[in-house]
């Protein structure tokens, strides 16, 4: 059966070479049918974003996915271009500007920290889902359908603690999933993270 959704991963990590989970990852997802991968920083070594080529493969993609490792509570630098340079007025919103309209949008992140510190009691005060909410308001404003983000805490532990390809094996799950339009979105509306309860919210054959 061909995939019924093409799915666009952008990938940022301005270290890769030394990265233990986001590398793996974004290996990983690689080897799934139906899924583009782009590794923003091997692409785009001087930063120079080609504007055209990025809105052309958007276009061509149902479901965009962000995967970065959460740098001061944000994106790495070259997310931050690309957003500024690509999603244009005309192009992804304003007068004309429709073209993302319909499509899906989330966030493969990991965090240093663990879970307990992103919550309004913890360390950093705020859960993920909340640190991103400019990505959400992007997501809104231009016309996409947002996923609350898939989320791997502690990830400077994750290799040793073996928790690593448990999260890989998940992500795939979830890559799977959306590529076959079997994830609820409206479903995720108000959850914190699409790690939770995937099961529940994943539709029926």
């Amino acid at each position: 059966m061909s995939p019924t959704k093409k799915v666009l991963i952008l990938f940022a990590h301005p270290s890769s070479h030394r990265s233990e989970v986001n590398a793996p990852l974004f290996q990983a997802s690689q080897q799934v049918e139906g899924v583009t991968c782009v590794d923003l920083y091997a692409r785009y070594p001087k930063q120079r974003i080609n504007i055209d080529k990025e809105q052309q493969q958007l276009n061509e993609h149902d479901i965009i996915i962000f995967m970065f490792p959460l740098y001061w509570y944000s994106t790495p630098a070259i997310l931050k271009e690309w957003q500024d340079l690509v999603l244009e007025h005309g192009y992804a919103y304003g007068s004309g500007g429709n073209a993302l309209h319909g499509k899906t949008f989330l966030c493969a992140i990991s965090a240093g920290g663990a879970k307990s510190a992103y919550q309004s009691e913890g360390y950093n005060h705020f859960t993920v889902r909340e640190l991103l909410r400019p990505l959400e308001q992007t997501a809104y404003l231009t016309g996409m359908y947002y996923l609350p983000p898939f989320t791997l805490f502690s990830a400077r532990n994750a290799v040793e603690e073996h928790r690593l390809q448990s999260h890989i094996d998940s992500w795939l799950n979830v890559l799977k999933a959306l590529r076959d339009d079997k994830i609820d979105v409206a479903a995720y509306s108000n959850a914190t993270s699409l790690n939770e309860n995937l099961r529940t919210f994943v539709a029926n054959d």
